[in-house]
């Protein structure tokens, strides 16, 4: 193919759809939780530069701006409640945070896939630990799935693209 061909294949791609992906809980930053994978929704992926602002003597026009720090927001997510005879190794990770104030940071690799589950591309979130944990309204007229909801703060995140 031609160099040429390949610039307009790479140009017009589709766009990612978002709902091939999967969470993985990294213990000591190499071996992945296998239990703990499926998510039904992930949020709060995102980052901002926060600002300073400095006001110089007789210029009153403009202030400088300048960038002083990172802001991460949490982690959040969402899945089914598991209620199965295999512990779920990061319930027992909430349950030691939030019953003795225990924490355990981790790295959480989220991972985007092609239709063909090949990674095409992530983010990596470096020690991780719990902050919230909530379930869905129990509701005896509804029919609906009971959702684990949860929130983990982290130290910062590295965009990864493959």
């Amino acid at each position: 193919m031609s160099e040429v061909l390949k610039a307009i294949n790479f140009a017009d791609r589709e766009p990612t759809l978002s709902h091939r992906f999967g969470v993985f809980f990294l213990k000591g930053g190499l071996i992945p939780n296998p239990i703990d994978l499926r998510f039904q929704r992930v949020s709060g992926i995102s980052t901002e530069v926060q600002l300073e602002t400095i006001n110089e003597g007789g210029e009153n026009l403009h202030a400088h701006r300048l960038p002083s720090r990172m802001s991460y927001n949490n982690l959040v997510l969402e899945r089914g409640y598991i209620a199965s005879a295999i512990p779920s190794p990061l319930n027992i990770e909430f349950n030691a945070a939030f019953s003795f104030y225990k924490f355990n940071p981790s790295d959480v690799l989220i991972t985007l896939f092609n239709e063909s589950s090949v990674p095409i591309g992530g983010w990596l979130f470096k020690k991780a630990y719990p902050v919230k944990w909530s379930v869905s309204d129990l509701d005896a007229q509804s029919n609906s799935v009971a959702v684990d909801t949860m929130e983990l703060a982290y130290t910062r995140f590295q965009i990864l693209r493959m």
